[in-house]
């Protein structure tokens, strides 16, 4: 039983890169008929309440935003969503953090969910 709750802590508690989020399997892949910028407003307007300030990065054909931690601050990123431009509207791929563990917290994917056609 110590092992399973150190494995939980450890799971829960660890750091995650960038890069390492880049290489995990994505969460969401899907299109949109919102531009890189309005889908990446939608959301940030979906977690501000949430989630602290997102960090936005310019891409050769679109946008990233790295959205932090909810309660754990300065421990690395719990997702990256990278906004592609196409045609009129935008390939959005979604790489969340412990993206297989059951109880992580679903206000990321929600808001890429709700943003793909909503307001």
């Amino acid at each position: 039983m110590k092992w399973m709750v150190a494995a939980l802590f450890l799971a829960l508690g660890g750091c995650v890169s960038v890069s390492e989020l880049e290489q995990s399997h994505e969460t969401l892949d899907v299109m949109s008929g919102k531009t890189p910028r309005e889908y990446a407003d939608c959301i940030k307007t979906h977690l501000a309440e949430t989630r602290g300030a997102l960090v936005e990065e310019a891409r050769d054909d679109g946008l990233r935003l790295v959205v932090p931690q909810r309660y754990t601050a300065g421990t690395g990123p719990a997702a990256l969503v990278d906004i592609s431009k196409r045609g009129s509207g935008s390939s959005i791929k979604l790489h969340e953090r412990l993206n297989n563990f059951p109880l992580r917290l679903g206000d990321v994917r929600t808001a890429a969910t709700e943003c793909i056609s909503g307001s």
